[in-house]
């Protein structure tokens, strides 16, 4: 990345990490923000998501003629908002500390920078998801499953890039046993407490 970042850069590199999640990271990699700006980014894209999460809510609840319901809507944006946060702080510290178990070589400031950019990613996915609810909604299970794949795809490949791993069928396999076991352990949690786990997207 250059020094200056912009509006068009970001995007840029987004479609040439889509096309090659490798190179994108090592891109994303090279920024190396001071630990205090990656606080401040995870923030700020954990906001942004929310909101747009709420929107795609709202825009489901008008597009099926119905009054917005559901965990989506009933619980607060604050409570959706800290609820992210925490699956994604876990999932940074789970990227970190088990790849190192495996050997990997991945910083803990480099797995938080990658799991942001991933949800940056995922902010772009959530804006087309909106504008096919509005346009054809049939449009956006389409975009919801297929953005599932991808998730585990960058995900992956991100991983492999952060810690120096070659097989991708490996990085893969740890990343869903994982990914499966905090879910699992989120969602005990939260029942606990009487919320539910919402979407990533």
């Amino acid at each position: 990345m250059t020094d200056q970042i912009t509006l068009s850069s970001l995007l840029r590199l987004a479609r040439e990490t889509l096309f090659n999640p490798r190179e994108g990271a090592v891109a994303v990699l090279n920024f190396a923000p001071p630990r205090e700006a990656l606080w401040l980014m995870l923030a700020l894209v954990i906001v942004i998501s929310t909101l747009l999460g709420e929107v795609v809510a709202l825009v489901v609840g008008i597009s099926a003629d119905a009054p917005a319901s559901g965990p989506m809507m009933t619980t607060s944006p604050t409570i959706l908002g800290l609820l992210q946060g925490g699956f994604l702080f876990v999932m940074i510290h789970a990227i970190h500390r088990i790849g190192r178990a495996f050997g990997g070589r991945g910083q803990f400031e480099e797995a938080m920078l990658l799991v942001i950019w991933l949800q940056f990613m995922f902010i772009l996915i959530q804006l087309v998801q909106v504008a096919a609810l509005v346009v054809l909604p049939g449009l956006a299970a389409i975009i919801t499953i297929a953005a599932l794949g991808l998730f585990f795809w960058l995900l992956t490949n991100f991983i492999a890039v952060l810690h120096g791993f070659t097989s991708l069928g490996m990085v893969f396999a740890m990343t869903l046993v994982s990914l499966v076991g905090i879910i699992f352990a989120m969602s005990l949690v939260l029942a606990l407490l009487g919320l539910g786990l919402p979407g990533t997207i």
